[in-house]
């Protein structure tokens, strides 16, 4: 069975994002060179998940490229229908069905990149089997929470934890089954 990840950049603090989904945060620990074990990370997986927001901010970043590469299923979780455009999908549907059917088929494992609605949908479904979470290390207040009340408690186990000369410590935990 595929694995699901969650790849994810937060503050010390918990979030994800400043209030406006401000992510200018993260500038903090550009560093020319370093991606943070990213490229690694995404030769792993053939199939990204994320929200609308979180797609809408990286295709006016960074650009549509970042996800549809020509090699990789996109899938952009929205209440909005849209065209599909190359292997990105826009899907109205039920989440939680389609994780199960994405990880039920052949594959190489799947890379949720957000945003928090998505997060907290999957968690409370026990749907993400891994978390490496680069914590920068900024307190920013108040914003998108990474992780929202109201979910189950779930045990994790330590796979690996990483400090880098930035200050961000990235953390890698496997959900305990």
């Amino acid at each position: 069975m595929r694995t699901l990840s969650l790849f994810i950049a937060a503050s010390l603090d918990g979030y994800i994002a400043k209030p406006n989904d401000d992510l200018s945060f993260l500038k903090l620990v550009e560093k020319e060179g370093e991606d943070y074990g990213y490229a690694d990370f995404t030769s792993t997986i053939d199939t990204i998940i994320l929200g609308r927001k979180t797609y809408d901010w990286v295709l006016r970043e960074i650009g549509t490229s970042h996800y549809d590469n020509g090699e990789r299923n996109v899938y952009v979780i929205t209440r909005t229908e849209r065209p599909n455009v190359g292997k990105t999908q826009f899907y109205t549907g039920n989440l939680t069905k389609l994780i199960r059917q994405l990880k039920s088929e052949n594959g190489k494992n799947i890379y949720c990149d957000g945003g928090a609605e998505i997060i907290n949908e999957l968690l409370k479904n026990d749907l993400i089997d891994e978390f490496i979470i680069s914590v920068v290390p900024v307190l920013v207040g108040n914003g998108t929470r990474l992780f929202k009340d109201g979910r189950p408690e779930q045990q994790l186990e330590l796979v690996s934890s990483k400090s880098f000369d930035t200050g961000l410590i990235q953390l890698h935990y496997r959900r305990k089954k």
